[in-house]
């Protein structure tokens, strides 16, 4: 039972007991505060994949066509972009209605309007001609390799000439795969930040 709740997080609908909690996170100046939830990705924190993220991304420059969050949970990832660029607006989606109910109380609670928030798996809710400048992701790796695979190979469509893709991974989890993926898809991947095992990658759409 505790490793078919633990997995509870990539369902649409989680069945898990209510136990919700709320925690803070601090990036460059900018607190937020989260609601969180069983059946949801990292209930009792920010994981430290999400965070070495975040304050990765600060620093990355893109084209100004707004930014997506795929796999956003409870929205720690989107909710910090929104709050680093304010003029843009960001998109964050998930699979599961428990995450983006939390996430859209999240956006309330943090006084974030700049952001639209909406269930998709992957991008299959998104308009074929909506494009992003940036897109982001903590893929959700118990989902499996074809969903996370999924989100890698189908950035490349919906950003701009110039657009980056962000993720981030565990070598164990499957950086090494994932690095060759996106080499094979974009011709290019970067590391740009290795952490306690946790790789940023970059690809950039040429």
């Amino acid at each position: 039972m505790a490793n078919k709740k633990q997995e509870m997080y990539f369902a649409a609908q989680p069945t898990a007991d209510h136990d919700e909690h709320v925690v803070d996170y601090h990036v460059n100046g900018v607190d937020l505060k989260f609601n969180t939830d069983a059946g949801v990705f990292s209930k009792m924190r920010v994981d430290y994949g999400s965070g070495v993220l975040i304050k990765k991304m600060v620093d990355i420059s893109f084209p100004a066509e707004n930014i997506l969050d795929v796999g956003a949970g409870y929205g720690p990832i989107g909710l910090f972009a929104a709050k680093f660029w304010p003029q843009q607006t960001v998109d964050l989606v998930d699979v599961n209605e428990r995450g983006l109910e939390l996430a859209r109380r999240n956006a309330a609670l943090n006084q974030i309007e700049n952001v639209h928030i909406y269930q998709s798996d992957r991008y299959s809710s998104l308009a074929a001609t909506k494009k992003f400048g940036l897109i982001v992701t903590n893929p959700p790796i118990r989902a499996g390799k074809k969903v996370v695979s999924g989100i890698l190979v189908g950035a490349e469509e919906h950003l701009v000439n110039g657009g980056v893709l962000l993720v981030v991974i565990q070598k164990k989890q499957g950086e090494p795969s994932a690095r060759k993926l996106l080499k094979a898809t974009f011709g290019n991947c970067t590391i740009l930040t290795r952490d306690k095992g946790y790789y940023i990658l970059q690809a950039v759409k040429n």
